[in-house]
Formats: C-alpha cells, sequence, structure tokens
C-alpha cells in the first residue's frame, strides 16, 4: 500500500542482483548462496533500523531484495510453457515485507490441469523451504481463483493485492478480470463483508484499543485497521494509493497524516518486535516493551518510565488511527451502502438536524461561525437518545474545527453553560464524553483531561490508560441506572437514583485519576483541578467542596474497605468522621464501586462487594447514631451476643453448653463475626465434640455479589504452624484467600475463618467441590506439623516482568493491643504460605488478615501479636521481622 508523497526507489545496495548472479554461477549448490543473501539482506537491514533508516525503505526494500531473490529462483527451474505465474499476494504484493512476515506467493495456472507444472511445482516450493524462506503459498488455477473468491471474501481480498513477479502477466490481468467488482463481489457486497469481519476482530479484542499487551496487527487501531481503508479504496475505486482515496474526496490531507504516521509507527514497532523475538511476533507483549523503549530512544524520567512514554505515543496512534477508521468506514457506508436511499431528515434547530438517524451539521459553515456549537452537538444528542451517531461528514468538520476551543473559549461563560447542561442533561452522558474523547473535543476542553490520553501505568492492575478508565467508570455509573443493574450492584443501583444531583457524581469521575502523571500524589493533584473546574463552571460552594472532597478521597473507601478490619468499631467511627455526612458517604460509595469495575475486570468480586456493602452499612449507622455517640466495643459485644443467643434458642440448642463454649471466647472472636455467624460456628462445634479430627464448615453463597466468597471455618487445636499450613493447603486446592480472622480460645483451640474463591475470583457453590475442599483440609490440618508442601509453580510469565519492591510496614493498633503489619510484595505462587512459616519462625501469633492482589503485586495486612497477646513493640524485633520478609519474598521464581 503506497503512502502519500512517497515513492519507493529501489536501492542495489541493499542487494546487487549482478553480483549475486555471478556467485551462484561459480557454486556447486545454489542453496547455500540463498541463505547466505538472505542472512547479509536482514542483517543490512537491520543495520539501518537501528540507525533510524525511514521505515518505509525497509519494509518495501525488504519486500524488493525478495522479489529479485524469488524471480533468479524461479529462473532456476524448468517451466514447460508459459500457462503458469508467480504472484505475489496479500501484504507481500502490496510491497511490504516484515523481517519475520511470511511471504504470500500465489502460483497461478491458466488451466485445471496441473500435471505438467507437478515436477517443477514440487522442486520449486521445496528449494524455497531450503533455503528458509517462510512461505504461505497457494496453487491455483484462473477457474480456481474464481470459484474460491466468489465463496471467501478472505481469498478475494488476497488475491485483488498481486504483482506478477515471473510468469506471463496476462495470467494475472485475466484474473483480476474474473475477479473483478462487475463480476464478483461488488463494492456494496465487499465493503459490508469486510465490515462485518472488523466488529468481529474486534469484538474479540473487547472493542478497545487499550490492552497491556495490545495486537498491533489485529487490534482496533492497528495496522488491519489501515488495511481495511485500503481494501475497501481498491474495490470501490480501483486503487492502491491513498492520494486517490483523498481525489475522490473520501479522506482529507490532515486524515492522510494521521494515517500515514500511524502506519510508519506501526510498521516500527512491528518490525523491532520481529527483529528482536525472531519470529513473526505481533503482540506488544511486556517481554518487549521496556526493551522497544529504549530502542526508540526512550529513558526513565522522575515522573515517568520510559515503557509508559512509548505506550503513551502508541495509545494516542491508534486511538487516533481507530477514530479515523471509524469515521472513514461509516463514510463509505453513507456512500456505498445508503448512497441511494432517500433518508429523512429531521431539524434540530437551525444548526443541526437528524438525517438518517444520525445527526448533521446543515452548514459547512456552523462551527467557524457558532463555535459553541462543538458543544451543543453532544448536548442534542444526550437530549435525542434516538440519535445514533454523528454522520461522517461533521465528525470530519468537528475534526477540522476543534482548534477553535482555545483558552478563550474554554473562559467563556456561554461553552461552561453548555458544557454543564450536558452533565445535567439526565442523558447518557458517559456516551457523550466518550464520543467528545473520539473526536478530540473533550481534551481540547479540558485540556487536564487531554494530558491524560493515552497515559498508562506500567503494571497488571490498571489494564486501561487513564482517560480510557475515567470513561469507562462514567460508564460503569451510567450502568448502574438500568433496571438490570439492581441485581449485580444492588446498592449502587438504588443510591443512584437517591443522589441529589448526579451531574456532580460526573464531574467527580471524570477528574478522580485526571492527576496521574504530574508528580506527586495524583487525588491531591486532581482535588486542585476539579476545584478550579468548579469554581469557573459557577458551582455553588457546597457543591464544590463535595467533589473536591470526593476527589480527594476517592481511593478512601477501598483502602478502609480492603486494609482496616472493619468488624472493629474504632475503625468505621474514623471511617465516619472523616466521610462526615451520608451524603458524601452515598457518593464516595457509588463513585469506589465504579473505580473498581473500570480498573480491572477481574477486581470486582463477592466479597469485594461485600466489605465495601458492609461498610456503607456501618458508616450509615454511625452517622445516623451520631458522630459523639460512637458504639462503644463492650457494646458491640453485648449486641451481638444477644443477637446470637436467641437465634441459637430458637432453633432449640443447649445453653448451658453454649455458654459453656462462649466462656472460653475473648471479646474479640464476638467483634468479628455477626450473630449469624457465631450461632452456624456454634452449632457446628458442638456438634463435632468428641472427634479428634479438625472440624471443617463450608458455608456457600447463594449469589456471589450478594454474600462475597465461601467461608471456610476450622476448629482444631492451636498449633504454631496452623496458618501457614491452611494457606499452603489452601493454594494446593487453587483456592485464593481474601480474608482470615483468627481466634483462639482460652483453652487452646482456634476459630478460625477464611474467605475464599476459585482461581476465577467467584465463590464455590458445587457441593462436589465443597466436599473435596473439607476433605483436603481435614487431611492436611489434622496433624499440621506434617506440613503440607508448599505450591512451587512457575511464576506466570506477566508477573516476570515487573521488579515490585518488597515491603513492610509496621505500626501499632493501641484500640485493640495489636500490632499492624502491611505488606506489598510481588505476587508468587506459595506465597501466604511463606508469610505464615515466617511468623511461625519469629513466634508471631495472628489474629487477622486482609488479602488483596492487584495486578502483579500483593497488598496485604495482618494484624498480629507476640505468643503472648501483646503487640510487637520492639524496634529490633520488628526490624528483624521486616528484614525476613523481605529476604524470603523479594526471591524471584
Amino acid at each position: 500500500m503506497l503512502l502519500h508523497h512517497y515513492r519507493f526507489v529501489p536501492d542495489p545496495t541493499l542487494f546487487d542482483v549482478e553480483a549475486f548472479q555471478a556467485e551462484l554461477t561459480g557454486s556447486r549448490s545454489p542453496i547455500a548462496p540463498f541463505k547466505a543473501a538472505l542472512a547479509e539482506i536482514q542483517a543490512r537491514l537491520d543495520e539501518r533500523f537501528r540507525a533510524g533508516a525511514d521505515i518505509r525503505d525497509l519494509v518495501h526494500g525488504r519486500a524488493w531484495c525478495l522479489d529479485q531473490l524469488l524471480m533468479v529462483a524461479w529462473r532456476q527451474h524448468d517451466w514447460p510453457d508459459d500457462g503458469i505465474a508467480l504472484l505475489a499476494v496479500g501484504g507481500y504484493g502490496r510491497g511490504e515485507l516484515h523481517p519475520r512476515s511470511d511471504v504470500d506467493l500465489l502460483l497461478l495456472l491458466e488451466h485445471d490441469d496441473d500435471r505438467p507444472y507437478r515436477e517443477p511445482l514440487s522442486a520449486f516450493i521445496t528449494f524455497l523451504w531450503d533455503i528458509g524462506l517462510e512461505i504461505g503459498h497457494s496453487v491455483r488455477s484462473l477457474s480456481d481463483c474464481e470459484r474460491e473468491a466468489a465463496a471467501d471474501v478472505t481469498v478475494i481480498t488476497n488475491l485483488i493485492e498481486s504483482r506478477t513477479l515471473a510468469g506471463a502477466e496476462r495470467l494475472r490481468e485475466a484474473m483480476q478480470a474474473r475477479i473483478g467488482p462487475e463480476r464478483l463481489w461488488p463494492a456494496d457486497h465487499f465493503f459490508e463483508a469486510k465490515w462485518q469481519e472488523q466488529i468481529a476482530r474486534h469484538y474479540r479484542f473487547n472493542n478497545s484499543e487499550y490492552h497491556l499487551e495490545p495486537n498491533i496487527k489485529s487490534s482496533p487501531g492497528g495496522l488491519r485497521d489501515i488495511q481495511m481503508i485500503g481494501w475497501v479504496a481498491k474495490r470501490q475505486f480501483d486503487t492502491q494509493r491513498y492520494e486517490d482515496i483523498v481525489a475522490n474526496g473520501f479522506m482529507n490531507d490532515a486524515e492522510l497524516r494521521i494515517l500515514s504516521q500511524g502506519q510508519a509507527f506501526l510498521w516500527q514497532v512491528r518490525y523491532a518486535l520481529h527483529m528482536l523475538t525472531g519470529r513473526a511476533e505481533d503482540r506488544l507483549l511486556f517481554d518487549h516493551q521496556a526493551t522497544i523503549a529504549e530502542l526508540f530512544g526512550y529513558h526513565d524520567t522522575p515522573e515517568r518510565l520510559a515503557v509508559e512514554q512509548f505506550m503513551k505515543r502508541y495509545y494516542r496512534h491508534v486511538t487516533a488511527l481507530a477514530g479515523l477508521n471509524d469515521m472513514l468506514l461509516q463514510h463509505f457506508d453513507e456512500v456505498i451502502l445508503r448512497g441511494g436511499e432517500a433518508l429523512e431528515r429531521v431539524p434540530l434547530n437551525e444548526r443541526f438536524e437528524i438525517k438518517g438517524g444520525y445527526i448533521q451539521a446543515r452548514s459547512r459553515a456552523v462551527f467557524r461561525e457558532s463555535p459553541s456549537a462543538l458543544l451543543e452537538l453532544f448536548l442534542l444528542m444526550a437530549e435525542h437518545p434516538e440519535i445514533e451517531g454523528v454522520r461522517a461528514d461533521t465528525i470530519r468538520l468537528i475534526r477540522d474545527h476543534r482548534h477553535l476551543i482555545d483558552d478563550l473559549y474554554r473562559d467563556d461563560p456561554r461553552h461552561q453553560r453548555l458544557f454543564m447542561a450536558l452533565l445535567r442533561s439526565g442523558g447518557n452522558v458517559a456516551r457523550q464524553l466518550r464520543r467528545m474523547n473520539r473526536y478530540g473535543v473533550l481534551g481540547k476542553y479540558l485540556p487536564v483531561f487531554g494530558q491524560a490520553v493515552g497515559l498508562m501505568q506500567h503494571d497488571l492492575f490498571h489494564i486501561y490508560t487513564v482517560d480510557a478508565h475515567t470513561l469507562r467508570l462514567l460508564k460503569c455509573i451510567h450502568g448502574f441506572r438500568k433496571p438490570e443493574a439492581r441485581e449485580a450492584f444492588p446498592v449502587a443501583a438504588s443510591l443512584i437514583h437517591q443522589l441529589p444531583k448526579l451531574d456532580l457524581l460526573w464531574i467527580a469521575g471524570l477528574f478522580h485519576d485526571i492527576g496521574k502523571g504530574r508528580g506527586g500524589d495524583h487525588s491531591l493533584i486532581g482535588a486542585r483541578d476539579v476545584e478550579d473546574f468548579a469554581r469557573r463552571h459557577g458551582l455553588s460552594q457546597r457543591d464544590t467542596r463535595l467533589v473536591t472532597w470526593l476527589v480527594e478521597h476517592h481511593l478512601l473507601m477501598s483502602m478502609v474497605a480492603q486494609k482496616r478490619d472493619i468488624s472493629d468499631p474504632e475503625v468505621i467511627s474514623e471511617f465516619a468522621r472523616t466521610v462526615g455526612d451520608e451524603t458524601r458517604l452515598d457518593y464516595l460509595y457509588v463513585l469506589t464501586v465504579a473505580d473498581i469495575n473500570a480498573t480491572n475486570p477481574t477486581l470486582w468480586n463477592g466479597w469485594r462487594a461485600s466489605l465495601l456493602r458492609q461498610l456503607h452499612a456501618e458508616a450509615k449507622r454511625a452517622l445516623r447514631r451520631g458522630l459523639e455517640n460512637p458504639l462503644e466495643r463492650d457494646d458491640s459485644v453485648r449486641e451481638t451476643r444477644g443477637e446470637a443467643h436467641s437465634l441459637l434458642a430458637t432453633v432449640g440448642a443447649d445453653m448451658a453448653r453454649v455458654d459453656r463454649l462462649w466462656e472460653s471466647l475473648g471479646e474479640d472472636y464476638f467483634l468479628q463475626y455477626a450473630p449469624s455467624e457465631i450461632a452456624w460456628q456454634t452449632q457446628g462445634i458442638l456438634a463435632h465434640d468428641g472427634s479428634p479430627l479438625p472440624l471443617i464448615l463450608l458455608n456457600a453463597p447463594t449469589d456471589d455479589m450478594a454474600e462475597g466468597g465461601t467461608k471456610v471455618f476450622i476448629h482444631t487445636r492451636s498449633v504454631e504452624d496452623l496458618f501457614a499450613a491452611t494457606s499452603a493447603a489452601m493454594e494446593q486446592l487453587g483456592l485464593s484467600i481474601h480474608d482470615a480472622r483468627i481466634a483462639t480460645s482460652s483453652n487452646d483451640w482456634t476459630l478460625n475463618t477464611f474467605i475464599v474463591l476459585d482461581d476465577h475470583g467467584r465463590a464455590i457453590r458445587d457441593p462436589g467441590r465443597l466436599e473435596e475442599i473439607r476433605r483436603h483440609l481435614v487431611e492436611e490440618l489434622d496433624d499440621p506439623d506434617d506440613y503440607p508442601q508448599i505450591v512451587t509453580r512457575h511464576t506466570p510469565r506477566q508477573l516476570k516482568h515487573f521488579r515490585v519492591p518488597t515491603e513492610v510496614s509496621i505500626e501499632q493498633d493501641p484500640a485493640n493491643e495489636r500490632t499492624m503489619l502491611e505488606l506489598t510484595a510481588p505476587d508468587r505462587p506459595g506465597l501466604l504460605a511463606r508469610v505464615g512459616r515466617i511468623f511461625m519462625e519469629q513466634d508471631i501469633a495472628l489474629s487477622a488478615a486482609k488479602i488483596a492482589t492487584l495486578g502483579e503485586r500483593v497488598e496485604d495486612v495482618f494484624f498480629i501479636t507476640d505468643k503472648a497477646g501483646r503487640p510487637l513493640t520492639d524496634p529490633d524485633r520488628q526490624q528483624r521481622l521486616r528484614e525476613r520478609l523481605i529476604e524470603v519474598l523479594s526471591v524471584t521464581g
């Protein structure tokens, strides 16, 4: 596919054909000279690539070199007549060849009878294999081509991009005549089939150009999207030159620049991938990203890693290409598929109308004469949900006039009112903001958002760029408003309709991560940005305080839920004091749930849902009770114990035995569990009395989102290595621990509860699987000293490409007379069991744990004491523990 103003000029310094033929003449076997020539050509190309040569010269240059070699190879064989030709097809037919790309060949026969050509054909193909060429080849007659092209759009796509390398050109011309649009696949049918093909391909990549490890060929915005434009143009205009698309009015010069620059960048990345891996690799894996960033001249800075800078450039290119692909294909659709339709026009106002379901400008001068229309268009779409999208010509006008959005534009009260009207419209605000971002308007109107476009964080936790994550968060918020959300997000779906002003939630969501990549605490930077936005857009002082607080504290709820002991009344009271009132609490809950869901699809599970729901409910109770009247520990214990007592009495439990059992349990036990759990555990313990085996109870939730994870309750004799043994046994079962509550009775019996999920992040409910878990745990924990083997599976490939330092923070929890140890470490199989072994070695008792795996790292919190139940206050002992954890957990494998 030729680029604008680019003409490839063959370079004999890459490959001297005459010198090669002379060498071939003096060689006993042709294989060695061909192999040597291929190696020398590639070495010269790689050297030029590293030196910064024009990538187009290299990609087309390799194709030209292969042309010369194949023509020489063709002449080495005896062909009976001119009824056969050698054609380059597909990407090679376009004259494009990357270092390890397949050399796609068609051996085209004039007639169906291939018998005269079988022997030389077999020898020729075998020779190409022998010299080390990766070829993709087919042998077809003219009739075969016609028949197979009629049946398969991928075949005709391959054939229309063809060049004759050797043999009679008349055969290729005859083939093209047989498969021309007047006979097969007319332009409208071809376009429709290729569009459906692209839709299916994009679906495989979640319709997003934002992936941690994108496929530069097939992901949205990748090379296939560029080729798609070329294929349609070839069928419609019979051209392989992008300039002809411009000449036909389907693309302008600015769009051609986006296409040309995007293709050149993706070619550079693809060339580097092939060169570094030695294979036809199109996946931009973590294994290669940092190396390519260095190869392209990026360097780490205090604010950004080199790989993050490189990937930002990648995302910006593919986002622009994906948007251009959308617009051009829509334009083709309007002209090719629906050009003859009489589309209904519905006027909206003097500037816009709906045509065929799509909004369009009524004049090409509309944005020049009324720049406010650049925002008005999106407001109209929010107010008219029947509008399917923006017509291609109007998208182009938006792109051509978005430069009008400057400081004067942003400071104009009329434009500020329009933007706020959009946020307050009650329509699908999230969709309109996504469109504004796609067309480059949102980043112009909010320059701080523009800085976040394409910004990625090099980890496995944040799998989207900042702008993509933000827009997904807004989409989640809109989703909470739909009736079907009540099942998956019952609390958020209820609260979203009770919030006083939904526009404040849109604003907080838009700004919550906007401070990333600018150095410093992004929550504080974002809070300053949103305060400035609120002031300029005329929000009241009260509303300004709310959005500013939400942005500054948008991580608070998830941090408390996942890292603090929310069964502790003091934790709830402290959280409620920070929040201050119920309105803030409700806004924060909805924002937090959307944030987690938009960060990584694997993060949201029943356990996180139950933690947030519990924290929200407990904080709401505390706020309604009054911050000056916090629930005291004694009151909480008394309430819980009384409710559990009533539940057990109702089912006819032996209350004397219940009371004797409870006398051996401390107050902490009744703080850690709900009355229903205490009743369940008590019944199990009393029924198991007298058995020498550990008691294992499993409580499977009926609903992932309503109940959280599967609860595993263990009651057995207390031994030092029980937590380590349990962790190892759980991992052998393929279970992940998300919460651990450890209690020991006065007569040295443990009452340990673990919340577990399977390796897909789901609770376990299958009765057979639950029984398997119970039996395995009984077997392993019957004698914990016979320690179950710590899992030593290989570390997953992706994890090996991140260097997460092991960090240990130790602080005191005086209200509960214990020490809190926070551990950040690289995620590795068997990690929890190793932590448990270290606690055992260091004579440390564990009372509770919060386990969080965030991509490539874990952020776990352990509540610990010494064996006598006292906090770890000795600095030397803390340091020994810290050093041992770092020593063991920093070892990768």
